[in-house]
């Protein structure tokens, strides 16, 4: 996978046509040229200037063209979260939004403070449970199927499309056994991001947005918590490894579930964080970049790349 399909100009003057009758449909103008800042094999972003600010273009791979449907499923459920798209267009993926505001990221280091993450994980949290009843349909618009019944077999294919050493080939037993184990906490599978971090909540107005969901997939939903809190918080504000408690922000995450389910949910957690390597390297692989999947995989072995 490249990124010269970006690049092209017919590609970007369907595009940009595309653009201008979604904003004349909207009441509004272009007022300058597109920008293409942002260009990766599996998505690009073209900031568009109006007379009613900056709005943002987001076309995905085929492989991620789902994300269009996830987030206008999700705005329409919790618009507080995400969101509603300005324009959407499910046979393509494309879509057009409003400015979403500052990357937590930013807004954590000029703080100097992760405590915005206590209403973050809280709040998609909610998100996965309000849209409990809409799975089904998730998966129909191509919502990747990541839940424990595959996951085994998913990773078999993983460790030979990469090439693995031995070891994760000896390890295939450990995740079965895992996803059995976190199966009998009897939690429901449902919508995960499976890539939330502090790049993907954005900050407008006092209010937390989820965005990007991309990579988005049905499975356990505390599969979420190992980039979420291993591959992040757990890091700082100083990127120094296990410098923070994750325990606390943990906690913050499972208080709406607390409220709908028995059983220790700190036990599940402890499964999901180990497992939930599994489900990124598997959901997150694009062909050609092997090196990110075994790292990812390394994190599930290992606990560090």
């Amino acid at each position: 996978m490249d990124d010269r399909r970006w690049r092209d100009p017919q590609w970007l003057a369907r595009v940009r046509d595309w653009i201008d009758g979604r904003l004349d449909e909207l009441g509004t103008t272009r007022t300058g040229p597109v920008v293409q800042p942002h260009i990766y094999p599996w998505s690009t972003v073209l900031r568009v200037p109006t007379d009613a600010g900056d709005v943002w273009f987001k076309a995905n791979a085929e492989s991620l063209r789902h994300e269009a449907a996830v987030v206008t499923r999700i705005a329409a459920r919790r618009p507080d979260a995400v969101p509603p798209p300005l324009a959407a267009d499910l046979d393509t993926g494309w879509m057009l939004m409003a400015d979403a505001g500052e990357t937590l990221r930013v807004v954590s280091q000029r703080e100097q403070s992760l405590d915005r993450w206590y209403a973050v994980l809280p709040l998609y949290a909610a998100v996965q449970l309000d849209l409990a009843d809409d799975v089904d349909d998730l998966l129909a618009l191509g919502v990747p199927d990541r839940r424990l019944a595959t996951l085994p077999q998913a990773y078999a294919r993983i460790i030979d499309a990469v090439g693995a050493e031995r070891r994760f080939r000896d390890a295939a037993p450990m995740v079965a056994d895992l996803c059995a184990e976190l199966a009998q906490y009897g939690l429901p599978e449902l919508l995960q991001h499976d890539d939330l971090h502090d790049a993907q909540v954005f900050v407008r107005d006092g209010r937390h947005l989820i965005m990007d969901w991309g990579d988005a997939c049905v499975s356990h939903p505390f599969l979420t918590l190992s980039v979420t809190l291993d591959g992040g918080l757990a890091w700082g504000l100083d990127d120094v490894r296990d410098s923070v408690d994750t325990a606390p922000f943990r906690d913050a995450y499972l208080a709406p579930y607390a409220e709908r389910f028995t059983g220790d949910l700190v036990a599940a957690t402890r499964v999901a964080l180990r497992l939930g390597w599994v489900c990124r390297a598997v959901n997150g692989h694009l062909p050609g970049d092997d090196k990110q999947t075994l790292t990812r995989l390394r994190m599930f072995l290992d606990g560090r790349p």
